[in-house]
């Protein structure tokens, strides 16, 4: 289940399935039922050689083709897209991988080329870039009704070269200057927040992510016993299908994960819990999402939601609850469509609407007021010892609690918090 899609390409902002071409598998009652539309082929042609021939400029005959192509294709949903060979390549490598670039993880939205996520540790990510931003200009070049292959040459580059986006964000127009390095996918991270509470973030779900998760998972419990889970898919854009399973998997040992439907057959599918690749039990679990977790993070926080597993803390997600394929044609184009949509474990559809945390809790930046002075105890010249040997404590120690993580992800704080106060929470 984990690398089922391991040789395939793994796009973002999608949950991604990647099948051999539809009509080649349809019945033949459908196919005889699907008779060309004379009527509207003859308009299409008619058009074609209007814009031929009376056209301001001279276009050749693929141009039209494809402008075309991309407007059929493209005229279905947002996520919806015609790509010749070289626009699947560059499209590839933007979105997944090893590139040099600014490392943004963007999707049309309205005609508006949106940021779902910085990648972490990016030059945008550093520069401040946030989820929700819309790309007005590169380099000073206005992108509108630009394709996926002119904005990816745009930010396509020298690792050292530079690179300004204008962005608008809220009404306001902002402008930055960023310079272009080596992106790096590295799609988990983990680290121990203390208490014994592990802290997991998956960035995107690439092919192998729920094998990295589980060898994060692995190399901690050896390091110490793990007594709560902070589960990070906060700005995660999605991925593949199977990885969101499979980090589902550890978490629970029974039961539906998620299915899909659609039209088609291959569309109709549905994934379920294996106890074998349990890893935590009754080990509570807070996960974190915002307005950029997308898709297959909104799988993965479904299922636990629905299984009452764990506690989705955060902000309301995206709400991308639909299931792109990438269709090859003999020409070596692709059609990456939209066939089905996904649900969750309780039959929940995220499509434009997204996961309603039960906690929800916006960032928030923290400021503490300046002076505030208190003593305990423990700072009173001449006071009694504990009694049983404990260690003392000051107001030093109070404020060192609190503190750093409170002022710099009140999120994680508050996911902490919880852990720290309910450990009985996964219980059943």
């Amino acid at each position: 289940m984990i690398n089922i899609l391991r040789q395939r390409i793994p796009f973002l902002f999608m949950v991604l399935l990647v099948q051999p071409a539809f009509s080649a598998q349809l019945p033949a009652d459908t196919k005889e039922q699907s008779k060309l539309p004379t009527a509207e082929i003859q308009s299409f042609v008619e058009t074609f050689e209007t814009i031929r021939e009376g056209y301001v400029e001279v276009m050749s005959d693929q141009d039209i083709l494809h402008k075309a192509l991309k407007g059929m294709v493209s005229g279905l949903d947002p996520h919806s897209e015609y790509f010749t060979k070289e626009e699947l390549v560059d499209f590839n490598e933007l979105t997944s991988g090893n590139y040099a670039g600014i490392g943004v993880e963007v999707e049309m939205k309205d005609k508006r080329l949106t940021i779902v996520t910085p990648v972490d540790g990016s030059a945008a990510a550093e520069a401040g870039i946030l989820p929700g931003d819309v790309i007005v200009k590169i380099d000073n070049t206005l992108i509108t009704d630009l394709g996926m292959k002119d904005i990816v040459t745009l930010m396509r580059g020298e690792i050292g070269s530079t690179v300004t986006l204008d962005i608008e964000r809220g009404g306001e127009l902002k402008h930055y200057e960023l310079t272009r390095r080596l992106v790096e996918d590295a799609s988990v991270t983990d680290k121990w927040l203390g208490d014994g509470i592990a802290y997991f973030r998956i960035s995107q779900f690439q092919g192998d992510s729920a094998l990295e998760f589980y060898q994060a998972i692995d190399k901690l419990n050896k390091e110490g016993k793990i007594q709560g889970v902070v589960l990070d898919l906060r700005n995660n854009p999605g991925g593949v299908l199977q990885s969101a399973v499979g980090v589902v998997d550890a978490f629970i040992d029974k039961g539906m994960i998620v299915y899909t439907n659609g039209r088609h057959e291959l569309s109709k599918t549905q994934f379920t819990a294996t106890e074998k690749n349990t890893k935590f039990g009754n080990v509570p679990v807070v996960v974190l999402v915002n307005e950029g977790s997308a898709s297959a993070s909104e799988i993965v926080a479904g299922a636990l939601q629905d299984h009452q597993r764990a506690v989705i803390l955060g902000a309301e997600t995206f709400g991308k609850g639909s299931v792109q394929t990438v269709v090859p044609l003999s020409n070596g184009d692709a059609v990456k469509l939209t066939t089905a949509l996904y649900y969750t474990p309780n039959g929940r559809s995220i499509q434009a609407q997204g996961i309603t945390p039960d906690l929800v809790v916006p960032q928030a930046t923290l400021t503490f007021e300046k002076g505030q002075f208190f003593v305990k105890e423990a700072e009173l010249k001449g006071h009694l010892g504990n009694g049983t040997g404990g260690e003392e404590r000051t107001s030093a120690d109070v404020k060192s609690d609190i503190g750093e993580l409170a002022k710099t992800d009140f999120q994680l704080f508050q996911a902490v918090t919880i852990l720290k106060t309910l450990p009985k929470l996964a219980q059943k």
